[in-house]
């Protein structure tokens, strides 16, 4: 296990080259649709930031909604800092573009329909204002949830923050939690697994994968696809190649 400073975000990180070429990464055991969600649960992702929960779980999203399944996403924050030094892209105007690029997203992954909470908690804040998202969250799931939340060791304060939440919400209600690592494709050795023997690989059709790259193309502002184009992307084709494979990995907690 990595000791937390090495859990860093920054330069290029570990190259999707060398995850593809990982032994175990490749055996994991596989889950399916019923196995993450089953009939008669409904799925509530939890999203630190507006595209957290698409590049995570968007396979998963489109897949439960084609079967009839319930959808709620909980955006917990509009991550409207994620571009401090671009005068074009201020909090305020950030936010409303992110939470429109959200809902072209899960249009684009047949998810237009499904419900949305945009719960406005501060990015950047997530860590001080646990108990505010713990009374929020238990507000929303119910006693048929899953929960789906970013990895609890992902290396952004955020997602480890609404990590933190989510388990407490779901240890009150005793419902299940998976969690989706973002960032830790970033900051881990791909020779050895981060994630101990609890992970699960869910394997994404060809339609699925289409309909995934669609909805990642429609956070613009992240990719660095709009104008004024931000000097430095969230995320450029480095890190979207991360999200581009035809798998997902959740972790069973």
């Amino acid at each position: 296990m990595a000791a937390v400073s090495e859990r860093l975000i920054h330069g290029a990180g570990t190259q999707e080259a060398a995850w593809r070429a990982a032994p175990w990464l490749e055996e994991a055991p596989s889950a399916g649709l019923d196995e993450l969600v089953p009939a008669a649960s409904r799925l509530l992702v939890v999203a630190p930031h507006p595209d957290d929960e698409v590049l995570g779980c968007g396979g998963l999203i489109h897949d439960a909604v084609a079967a009839g399944r319930q959808v709620c996403v909980v955006a917990l924050t509009d991550g409207e800092h994620a571009y401090p030094h671009e005068p074009a892209w201020p909090p305020a105007r950030l936010a409303r573009t992110r939470r429109a690029e959200l809902r072209d997203a899960l249009a684009a992954l047949g998810a237009g329909d499904v419900e949305v909470r945009h719960l406005a908690l501060g990015d950047g804040a997530l860590a001080e204002r646990h108990a505010d998202t713990v009374r929020a969250l238990a507000a929303l799931c119910g006693p048929r949830d899953v929960f789906c939340v970013t990895w609890a060791r992902d290396g952004h304060p955020d997602h480890e923050a609404a990590a933190r939440a989510a388990h407490e919400v779901a240890r009150r209600q005793g419902i299940p939690v998976f969690e989706y690592p973002i960032w830790g494709w970033h900051w881990a050795d791909a020779a050895h697994s981060p994630f101990g023997d609890s992970l699960l690989r869910y394997e994404l059709d060809a339609r699925t994968r289409e309909c995934k790259a669609a909805a990642m193309r429609r956070f613009a502002t992240q990719t660095g696809e709009v104008a004024p184009a931000p000097a430095a992307p969230i995320l450029p084709p480095a890190v979207l190649q991360r999200f581009q494979r035809p798998f997902e990995i959740y972790l069973r907690t």
